[in-house]
């Protein structure tokens, strides 16, 4: 399991302000609200928001997985005590009401291996916004984001120690980052009160980061985003977070802010586009010229008879994706004339005489 020991401790439910039986897409959009309200750029200077933001975004880390979400549901019902059955003194044990220590249960449940050795610190996981134009979010753009955030430091390397030296193994805990804590007929692990959980102790610190392995500067990542993103769409960049402590470095998610075009619109896959048609060109038919994204213009044959918002499909020229392309969706506008000249006074005087019976006898009673 990729458990971690907050997840002991944390009601991430409570954090996204969702209970344990909301959807996941329902997570999605309470994560979606939250991070929009709560993101640094919009709150300049905010540290409460900010220390909200990454709470939010923690929160989501885990329950935005379905197999993270499963296992972090699995530890909550275990609870600290959990997994223990009875017939042990105190009234703890295991299978057969045989005693064991929590020492083994935590060390295998936060990867720390109580007797074999620290996995370390996992780096925090970020997030950033990236604002692309439609067409670029439509065809997919490799490009850059930046970012001021910790990163490896760039002196040590992430070591922690000045260049030239090492850290060794911590003298407490014997490299395992965790020390064992008796009470009364059981144990359980905790981290190293000497190392952090690190395994590690370092005697002569960098002067540049401290000791932490990390310093906080300006940076810049390139990223691939593909074809067919969609607005407020979350991009995982795995080990492009901050940097760990003897762990895997964090995350990087990036959130996809897609600017309006001034003539499409856009449902999933298909693009929707509003065309305007005169009055007769909706009575007789016609074959009108209508642009598209990326291909130029296209004819469209409008029928005889057509109705102002009626709705037409151009198969093939949507937007492209791993499910394939989608569809133009062209829905016509019948133009009614706002300050006719008097030739059309005179014609649309003639049609009214002409014109028979009543388009409103179903409404009488």
């Amino acid at each position: 399991m990729t458990a971690q020991r907050e997840w002991f401790e944390k009601d991430y439910y409570r954090t996204l302000g969702v209970d344990s039986s909301t959807s996941a897409k329902d997570i999605t959009r309470a994560y979606r609200k939250l991070a929009r309200k709560l993101h640094p750029d919009a709150n300049p200077g905010d540290q409460a928001a900010e220390q909200r933001f990454k709470e939010v975004s923690a929160a989501y880390d885990v329950l935005g997985d379905e197999a993270r979400r499963v296992e972090y549901d699995q530890v909550r019902t275990m609870g600290p005590m959990g997994g223990m059955g009875e017939g042990a003194p105190g009234g703890f044990g295991g299978p057969g009401g045989i005693p064991f220590d929590l020492g083994d249960l935590f060390g295998g449940l936060f990867g720390q291996g109580g007797r074999g050795g620290s996995a370390g610190r996992r780096g925090s996981d970020l997030e950033t916004r990236l604002t692309l134009s439609f067409l670029e979010a439509a065809n997919g753009v490799t490009t850059s984001v930046h970012l001021v955030s910790d990163a490896s430091c760039s002196t040590c390397s992430g070591v922690g120690a000045r260049p030239g030296t090492r850290p060794h193994r911590c003298g407490t805990c014997g490299g395992s980052g965790v020390q064992a804590e008796n009470q009364g007929p059981f144990s359980f692990s905790r981290p190293c009160g000497t190392c952090g959980g690190s395994g590690r102790q370092i005697d002569d610190p960098c002067s540049t980061c401290g000791g932490t392995g990390a310093e906080r500067r300006a940076r810049e990542v390139k990223v691939r985003i593909p074809a067919g993103v969609e607005d407020d769409q979350r991009i995982r960049l795995k080990g492009r977070g901050a940097p760990g402590r003897g762990g895997p470095d964090g995350d990087l998610y990036i959130v996809v802010a897609v600017d309006p075009h001034p003539l499409f619109g856009r449902v999933g896959r298909d693009l929707t586009l509003s065309v305007p048609i005169t009055f007769p060109e909706a009575v007789f038919g016609e074959e009108v010229a209508v642009p598209t994204l990326q291909d130029g213009q296209v004819t469209l044959r409008i029928p005889a008879g057509t109705r102002s918002g009626m709705t037409f499909r151009v198969k093939g020229r949507g937007i492209a994706g791993r499910r394939g392309r989608g569809d133009l969706l062209v829905t016509v506008d019948v133009v009614v004339p706002t300050d006719p000249g008097e030739a059309e006074r005179e014609a649309i005087r003639l049609l009214a005489e002409a014109t028979e019976g009543d388009p409103r006898d179903g409404l009488s009673g």
